[in-house]
């Protein structure tokens, strides 16, 4: 399993993310928030740059819109966490 150690802001919609494997990225989330109407109120610059990391652990609005640490690494690394990948 793949978890979010680390999470800062990096302006706009990016986010820096360190994960439990040690591999590190910035994942760009302006589309997701835009697609999905649990994650409009994220459209507020500063409602979107108050998450946090839940008990999962993985990125969390209070909201309660959040994103999965296994999508969160594809996005920043763009590849599936080897547990995912069937061969």
């Amino acid at each position: 399993m793949i978890d979010v150690q680390e999470a800062k802001y990096d302006g706009d919609y990016r986010i820096w993310l360190k994960f439990s494997s040690g591999e590190e990225g910035i994942v760009d989330v302006a589309d997701i928030v835009a697609k999905y109407p649990a994650a409009w109120p994220l459209l507020d610059p500063e409602a979107f740059e108050q998450f946090f990391l839940d008990e999962w652990p993985t990125l969390a609005w209070s909201c309660g819109f959040d994103l999965s640490p296994e999508r969160l690494y594809e996005l920043a690394t763009g590849k599936a966490p080897a547990w995912t990948v069937h061969g």
